[in-house]
């Protein structure tokens, strides 16, 4: 043990090769760098920001809130918030199991589901709401039945409920699945160790611990659901106090 401790430490020190980069040279290489990352990022701000202020400052705050305030205009806004409350509680209600069963338990076909969900986010709505018109029309796939039993469902505010919560819900899904896989087990494990239920565990230690992804993925699914347009067009029409 002594020869190698000696042998180690009267080997000759490698020393690296080539010229010495100073922190300040390094520094310096990097601004080109830096400058072109700012000015495209500018640009991209300006690209988003320009049309937004347009919209904004288009027309007096006075002259805007008038036009809210006119009976069909506030209606129609007392409607859409209602609409896309009830959307958004139901993705909340369903979105939650099925964002947990993707994140946490590993079964044949999960990938094919995780597919489905992520469908939606990427049809276009109207053919979004074609895909509703042919499953619950009066002659779909489910309409059919349901029309026999007196139920209508298309052209309803049920119809945009359904609309809204179809093109929304995988946005919170996805959201709360990143924030379930993104969360150390740990602690659930050392929740069960203390006897702690499998419900007392997932609504006191899962549900706080995700809290930044359930409220990301409910504030994307409501804006979601409040900007559709297409599909609820096409499954629910446009009547007025209705949908």
């Amino acid at each position: 043990m002594k020869r190698i401790a000696n042998r180690l430490s009267s080997s000759p020190t490698i020393t690296p090769s080539g010229p010495v980069v100073s922190r300040r040279n390094v520094s310096w290489s990097r601004w080109p760098v830096r400058l072109l990352v700012g000015i495209l990022a500018g640009l991209f701000f300006l690209f988003i920001g320009i049309p937004l202020a347009s919209l904004l400052f288009h027309e007096s705050p006075s002259t805007i809130w008038s036009e809210i305030l006119q009976p069909d205009v506030f209606q129609a806004l007392q409607l859409s918030i209602l609409t896309t409350m009830l959307s958004v509680l139901v993705a909340v209600l369903f979105g939650l199991p099925v964002a947990y069963l993707l994140a946490r338990i590993d079964f044949p076909g999960r990938k094919l589901l995780e597919t489905l969900v992520t469908l939606p986010t990427v049809l276009p709505p109207v053919v979004a709401g074609v895909a509703l018109l042919l499953a619950f029309g009066r002659v779909g796939l489910i309409g059919r039945y349901l029309d026999m039993l007196g139920i209508t469902i298309p052209f309803t505010t049920v119809a945009v409920v359904m609309a809204q919560t179809f093109v929304a819900a995988p946005f919170f899904i996805n959201s709360t699945k990143a924030g379930l896989e993104q969360l150390d087990n740990r602690y659930e494990m050392a929740a069960y160790t203390l006897r702690a239920s499998p419900f007392y565990t997932f609504r006191r230690v899962v549900l706080p611990l995700i809290r930044p992804a359930l409220l990301s993925g409910i504030g994307l699914s409501w804006a979601r659901a409040l900007g559709e347009f297409g599909a609820t067009i096409t499954f629910a029409g446009n009547f007025p106090g209705t949908t």
